[in-house]
């Protein structure tokens, strides 16, 4: 694989200092950051093509939240190549090509790399000290301790999530600890990921394969909520859905969706999952009208066995 960073070549950090609007843009990676800017720049008119070697967008949320999204990206003109990884990227005279490992070949006024970012740790001393390192990644327990000394880790340096609010979570967690306050782990999996596209995703907790993985196929139960029902999501002229995951007979251990604004569901999302709310939790609650909140309860009443409607 051959790569260079260059003014026609860049990451998000050189995206987001442009001061032209390019028409046309090639995105190298198709997850959270590739898509996010895929979504900007369709907004004002750039002609967008997504180069993705997995075979969807946004692969590790939810199929059904990946299937909408990948219906609305077509609708709205983002072209997208999946499945076949690229080979090579490179300068011409009037922009970029790309070449992908079958040869495929794509032309654009820019190429963004958004494939993923390594940490910043080389040279620090950190081995040194006896701290252990995974491709730059500094290795923990589950308590963020580096097994060395008072030594402790917290954020993008530490494998998983790459998220502002998991950082602050980590170093909350690791004051509290160091102070004798036993805090509670919170495993990635149960914490909130949000990705502005337009549509927007929410996630929290298991998708449906990870709790079949998990629990096994028998033991999970889902119910789709689609927002053509909700009120307010017709207000704001959005589709999408809310799917909720849950053990069969026990709690709910994932909540997803998609549609406009629908991050700001995140909060509710979160609590249902980490306080491991059962589905009669939270359809007894009372949801305001008219809300993008009402999905919630609603598809909580349908998972419960009594659907507010139908």
């Amino acid at each position: 694989m051959c790569l260079a960073i260059s003014k026609k070549i860049m990451t998000s950090t050189e995206a987001l200092e442009l001061d032209y609007m390019p028409t046309s843009a090639i995105v190298l990676g198709g997850g959270v950051i590739g898509s996010e800017f895929a979504s900007l720049w369709n907004s004002f008119g750039v002609e967008v093509t997504i180069i993705e070697g997995l075979k969807n967008l946004v692969a590790n949320e939810d199929p059904s939240v990946i299937k909408v999204v990948e219906r609305e990206f077509k609708k709205k003109g983002i072209k997208s190549n999946l499945g076949t990884f690229f080979e090579k990227v490179e300068e011409t005279d009037s922009g970029v090509k790309v070449t992908l490992a079958d040869g495929k070949e794509f032309e654009a006024e820019i190429c963004l790399v958004a494939v993923g970012r390594g940490p910043n740790t080389e040279g620090l001393g950190f081995e040194e000290q006896g701290i252990t390192l995974d491709r730059g990644f500094v290795i923990t327990d589950e308590r963020l301790h580096t097994g060395v000394g008072n030594i402790y880790a917290v954020g993008d340096i530490v494998p998983g999530l790459q998220l502002a609010h998991r950082g602050y979570q980590q170093g909350i967690f690791v004051a509290e600890e160091i102070a004798g306050n036993n805090p509670m782990v919170v495993e990635d999996v149960n914490i909130p990921k949000v990705t502005f596209t337009d549509p927007e995703i929410m996630s929290v907790g298991y998708s449906q394969p990870k709790a079949e993985e998990k629990f096994g196929k028998d033991n999970v139960e889902v119910a789709e909520y689609n927002l053509a029902g909700n009120g307010k999501s017709s207000i704001l002229g959005t589709g999408g859905i809310i799917k909720l995951v849950r053990q069969k007979n026990g709690p709910i251990v994932g909540v997803h969706g998609v549609g406009k604004r629908i991050s700001e569901q995140i909060g509710e999302a979160q609590l249902i999952v980490n306080w491991e709310a059962y589905p009669e939790d939270v359809a007894q609650f009372i949801h305001a009208h008219p809300t993008q909140n009402e999905s919630l309860g609603e598809a909580a009443m349908a998972l419960f066995g009594h659907p507010l409607h139908g």
